[in-house]
């Protein structure tokens, strides 16, 4: 596995990748975006305005995390590829600088909720989901180094 900073040319790989993971390892969200917008969020927003890794096996793209101060936004690894090490050395790569992380996932994502405390995140807060697209309750974790 190679890991690598991730390109304005790779957006496309991650709007796959992430729709890919999504559906397959978060089945309870509602679909609420097409794959074009998919593509143009990680193009004009998620790749400019953070810090993206992407983890590979060859050329192809097996996960990825993107950060940026204080927050981890997205980890995501492909579902043939969990529970192989790819999601903690991406996440190591978000906390090296040190500092506090923070990052929300959804309570039903219990899978991710023990990598992270796992991890030495400690949950912060519990919501009911009003905040977010898919109106679905989320978690607030911090790591504080």
């Amino acid at each position: 596995m190679n890991l690598r900073r991730a390109t304005a040319a790779d957006a496309e790989a991650l709007a796959r990748l992430y729709r890919r993971t999504v559906r397959s390892s978060l089945p309870f969200l509602p679909e609420l975006h097409t794959a074009e917008e998919d593509l143009r969020f990680f193009a004009e927003r998620f790749l400019p305005e953070r810090e993206v890794w992407l983890a590979e096996v060859g050329a192809t793209p097996i996960g990825y995390i993107g950060f940026r101060p204080g927050w981890i936004d997205h980890l995501f690894v492909h579902p043939l590829h969990q529970g192989q090490g790819v999601g903690p050395r991406l996440l190591r790569l978000a906390l090296e600088a040190g500092g506090e992380r923070r990052l929300w996932t959804f309570q039903k994502n219990l899978r991710a909720r023990a990598f992270y405390e796992a991890r030495g995140f400690v949950l912060e807060t519990l919501t009911d989901g009003e905040g977010n697209e898919e109106r679905e309750p989320d978690a607030l974790y911090v790591w504080r180094g």
